[in-house]
């Protein structure tokens, strides 16, 4: 019998708002892209005439993909409200490629463009490792408990994306306020704004007006956004190929940064991924993977050096009610935003405490969803797993001085920050698995940290063997004593299986 064919729309007026919050999350980290490399001294002709194009070229590949992807599962579910996943730079990655490959990369040749090359041909890697490790996405994600994933990411949402955004809000305190006002009563309360403009829409118009009018913002950065208008043709490049011969000689050492970070991303995605299907939505998180790695190599083919992922801003949009539009019609700006230097030129204009307030939406969004997509035991969980990246953002903030300024606080902030992603993962499945008395699975987790310890994927900063050696011993403790726990409950079963006979007999 022939599937009846769903009539899932191109676009609909949710996607407007959707539309809103993803193209700034994706400005927000172009313009942190542009401002940083600028400050490095990379020319402005090879930050907007290659890396932005290139780096649009990943966003709008994984864009069109999902969006054919939320096509095919709303056919396949004959169902309308089918939300299509949220992609583009991975905002902490793009961190990590910004001072942990580009930065040293322009240091050790003293080169900006031979710098690029290097880091694009780390990219390229980086996708590649994505890609082989999507073959492992079904399994993790059966195997990893949704109270620890999510709240591994809600640790994220909290930090980097809600507070840190809450705070660039009240730098401008008075139109920070009321564009967050705007997007509560917008999007969280669902009330209808003046004449029925998007919320986030008119956030932003309206509170990039307020910033001018009061003096937050100056006028001339009007004529400097101007300034970067025109015409940035969107190119393949062969630089990514140049960059493999230094990156395998005198930068070997960029790949012990390559291999944890690329990890990390895939487990984003994979968080993300999990996030939607405790929403109703659920995609082949494999898939997905493979798509975020071949964007990431696709965009480094182009001048693109950053990794991209599935956005924790895609609970936003299933929020929204958002289908697949809003991700077309990011993928359609983009194109223009990044060929003509529009890019360059709203990152000059709108004020960053104008765009914080969605983000902040988006961060509280994902919170919210670790917690009410568990049941209410598991809570202790998401919590645990939530608290390393409380960790991981003091220190990424304090950058050098973290080592003096926080041991002074605390000496366990700085371990317990390196490798959060994973550390929350764990921990949050030991909790789980306590939870529900499975201790062979709490032994296991424990083991498997324990590893990651030991090779310093946690708790240490950098990759080594022994690098972490103290945490390493301190979670086969773990597994072992939770071991003994589980070989207690065996030896009662077998007790009660042995009374059970003698009874029969």
């Amino acid at each position: 019998m022939k599937q009846q064919t769903v009539n899932y729309p191109w676009f609909k007026k949710e996607d407007t708002d959707a539309f809103f919050a993803l193209f700034q999350n994706n400005l927000a980290n172009f313009v942190i892209i542009s401002v940083t490399m600028l400050g490095m001294g990379f020319p402005a002709s090879l930050v907007f005439g290659k890396v932005i194009p290139g780096a649009a070229v990943a966003v709008i590949f994984g864009n069109l993909y999902y969006a054919y992807m939320a096509n095919r599962l709303a056919q396949k579910e004959g169902r309308t409200n089918v939300t299509a996943l949220s992609y583009g730079i991975s905002t902490p990655v793009m961190f990590v490629f910004l001072f942990g490959v580009l930065l040293p990369a322009n240091a050790f040749t003293g080169d900006p463009e031979l710098a690029w090359k290097i880091a694009l041909a780390a990219c390229f890697i980086s996708g590649l490792i994505e890609v082989l490790a999507s073959f492992t996405g079904r399994w993790l994600q059966r195997t990893l408990p949704r109270a620890a994933m999510l709240g591994a990411l809600a640790g994220v949402a909290l930090t980097f994306i809600a507070g840190e955004m809450l705070f660039n809000t009240l730098e401008m305190p008075v139109v920070g306020l009321f564009v967050l006002a705007v997007i509560l009563l917008g999007i969280v309360g669902k009330v209808s704004l003046p004449f029925k403009i998007p919320a986030s829409l008119f956030a932003v118009v309206v509170g990039t007006g307020l910033a001018f009018s009061l003096g937050y913002a100056e006028w001339g950065v009007v004529a400097e956004g101007a300034s970067h208008l025109g015409f940035y043709p969107i190119l393949p490049s062969l630089a990514v190929f140049e960059g493999f011969t230094y990156l395998f000689g005198g930068m070997i050492a960029l790949l012990a940064v390559l291999l944890p970070i690329t990890i990390y991303n895939a487990i984003e995605t994979m968080n993300n991924v999990e996030a939607m299907k405790a929403e109703g939505d659920s995609y082949n998180v494999a898939e997905c993977q493979a798509v975020d790695g071949a964007g990431t190599m696709l965009g480094a083919l182009f001048g693109g050096l950053f990794p991209t992922t599935v956005y924790i801003a895609t609970v936003g949009a299933k929020w929204m009610n958002a289908g697949r539009g809003y991700s077309i019609l990011n993928a359609a700006v983009f194109f223009i935003a990044a060929s003509f230097g529009i890019i360059a030129a709203l990152s000059a204009i709108i004020p960053v405490a104008v765009v914080a307030p969605i983000l902040v939406f988006v961060g509280i969004s994902m919170v919210s969803t670790a917690f009410g997509k568990n049941k209410q035991k598991y809570y202790p969980a998401v919590a645990i797993a939530m608290l390393p990246y409380f960790a991981n953002y003091l220190m990424t903030r304090f950058n050098n001085e973290a080592g003096t300024v926080l041991n002074e606080l605390s000496p366990g902030i700085v371990p317990l920050g390196e490798g959060a992603m994973f550390t929350g993962i764990l921990l949050g499945s030991i909790t789980v698995c306590i939870i529900d008395h499975r201790f062979k699975g709490a032994a296991l987790f424990s083991f498997v940290a324990a590893v990651l310890s030991f090779f310093g994927l946690m708790h240490a900063p950098e990759i080594g063997i022994g690098a972490a050696v103290d945490f390493a011993l301190g979670y086969v403790l773990v597994g072992a004593f939770l071991g003994s726990y589980h070989l207690k409950d065996l030896r009662v079963v077998k007790n009660a299986k042995s009374v059970s006979k003698a009874e029969a007999a």
